[in-house]
């Protein structure tokens, strides 16, 4: 993705018609208020997670700390990084999974998207 000031890369995870889910490159604008809930950080992992599972609601997710592989259930990857947004949006779908590929631990910043409120999200 090149290089803008005015925003920052982001993956969205994405809900397919026949329960599979996908992903969307693109990016988010900077400085644009976010409609969203309460949101906290978290630096554990269950196993469980890495399994392929959907969302557990519409969210942005801050990688802090970690490098990971996602795999969505058509088969696509992507990297995750600090720098990168994940938008986790495939709460109905089979989901996806996750791989460590740098780092022990993933510590990020879960912030969930309000009902029906725009994600900001612009695919490439």
């Amino acid at each position: 993705m090149e290089e803008n000031s005015g925003y920052i890369a982001a993956v969205r995870l994405l809900n397919r018609p026949d329960g599979t889910s996908t992903l969307e490159k693109g990016k988010i604008p900077v400085l644009q208020s976010m409609n969203t809930t309460a949101c906290w950080f978290s630096n554990t992992t269950e196993e469980w997670e890495k399994n392929k599972h959907p969302a557990p609601r519409r969210q942005y997710v801050v990688t802090l700390k970690g490098q990971l592989r996602f795999k969505v259930s058509d088969g696509s990857t992507f990297n995750i990084e600090p720098g990168i947004i994940l938008l986790a949006e495939d709460v109905a779908a089979e989901g996806h999974s996750w791989e460590m590929t740098a780092g022990e631990k993933w510590e990020r910043l879960y912030i969930p998207i309000e009902d029906n409120a725009d994600d900001f999200f612009i695919s490439e």
